[in-house]
């Protein structure tokens, strides 16, 4: 008999999942749809074997059920599921990026027969939706799962084993001390980014020239405040106590900079920065995480017609997936430099390598 896995929604985490799973032995991926024109989209991309627009039908004799929607939306979504037939010993996931919250919503619904095991695949790209799902998207990235105390050691391991087909490393972590974790290292973030791009706004709107010279660095730094804004509306909301405390610290770390500097205190700040390079300098390199890396290369490029399309047909020609291309300068009789990146070292490397060949000036 074969294993069903439902995934409601699929878009770039749920269509990347069952990426991962489709065309396993003895594996059948259903995909479930709230419109007509998704269904159909999802069948013809061929992420999922088939694809309905009823969520009973979904769900119906599934041994997995992945919840692959808006934080927001999962309480609706358990509400269903509370009212439907489900599998004896059926696993209900979801892949959202809070899990206290979560896991309190899911106690208090209680399916009968069923158990809750909350996760979050830690990775991510700056595309979404079910054209940007990829089988390798959660390969070397961490994917948490915070089971309850009330969960089976064998329902956690059937989750785990299944869960091996993405080729990400399991981490068992308790909900709360999740939230605090990625609330630091991802939604702050998210935060200070917004912050920062809005108020360098405000100050544009007075004069041009701080949009004119926010290309490159300033544009790099601040990418995470292009995020979707509804799902980090929901992301924000449900994490609100743990942000709550972390903006606290935050506003310390900013009154420390600020007495820093009315004080003119030149060994405080030259401590502030050794101190954050010697921390930085051994955090994690090339693993994906909650903020999807980009590897980018960087080369000079004549101001001249069908320069930049024939760098990307001869990357194209050679198999090689770019995901962007940017000119960051380009003048008359001037060398612009071209951006390419690429969501893989190894096709960063790939085009390093080509570009060379070809005599172009390359650098990382």
């Amino acid at each position: 008999m074969k294993l069903k896995i439902a995934m409601i929604g699929v878009g770039l985490i749920g269509g990347s999942l069952a990426l991962c799973f489709k065309g396993k032995p003895g594996v059948t991926v259903m995909g479930y749809a709230h419109l007509p024109e998704l269904k159909d989209k999802y069948i013809a991309s061929g992420v999922v074997d088939d694809a309905t627009l009823s969520l009973e039908e979904a769900v119906q004799d599934a041994d997995f059920i992945f919840l692959c929607v808006p934080v927001g939306l999962l309480e609706s979504y358990f509400g269903q599921l509370a009212k439907l037939p489900l599998k004896k010993g059926c696993i209900i996931t979801d892949v959202g990026s809070t899990k206290a919250s979560i896991a309190a919503c899911a106690e208090h619904v209680r399916m009968s027969d069923a158990y809750f095991i909350g996760g979050h695949p830690m990775a991510g790209s700056e595309r979404a939706g079910v054209d940007a799902a990829s089988s390798v998207l959660f390969e070397n990235a961490y994917y948490v799962l915070t089971p309850s105390e009330q969960v089976p050691e064998e329902a956690y391991d059937r989750l785990s084993d299944l869960l091996a087909y993405t080729r990400a490393q399991i981490v068992r972590v308790e909900p709360l001390l999740h939230d605090d974790i990625v609330g630091a290292i991802s939604h702050l973030p998210h935060v200070i980014a917004v912050a920062l791009v809005n108020q360098v706004r405000e100050y544009n709107e007075s004069n041009p020239l701080y949009k004119m010279l926010a290309a490159g660095g300033f544009r790099d730094i601040t990418r995470i405040a292009s995020s979707d804004a509804i799902v980090w509306r929901d992301i924000l909301l449900s994490n609100r106590e743990v942000l709550l405390g972390l903006l606290k610290d935050w506003n310390g770390q900013m009154t420390a900079f600020t007495e820093m500097l009315e004080q003119q205190n030149g060994e405080g700040i030259e401590e502030a920065f050794r101190q954050a390079r010697e921390f930085r300098s051994v955090l994690p390199e090339r693993r994906k995480g909650m903020i999807s890396s980009l590897f980018d290369l960087y080369t000079d490029v004549q101001d001249a017609p069908g320069m930049i399309g024939k760098i990307a047909t001869e990357l194209g020609a050679n198999d090689i997936n770019l995901s962007n291309m940017e000119i960051i300068e380009n003048r008359v009789d001037v060398p612009g430099i071209m951006r390419l990146s690429f969501r893989q070292e190894e096709e960063m490397e790939r085009a390093k390598t080509l570009l060379d060949s070809l005599g172009y000036q390359v650098w990382v």
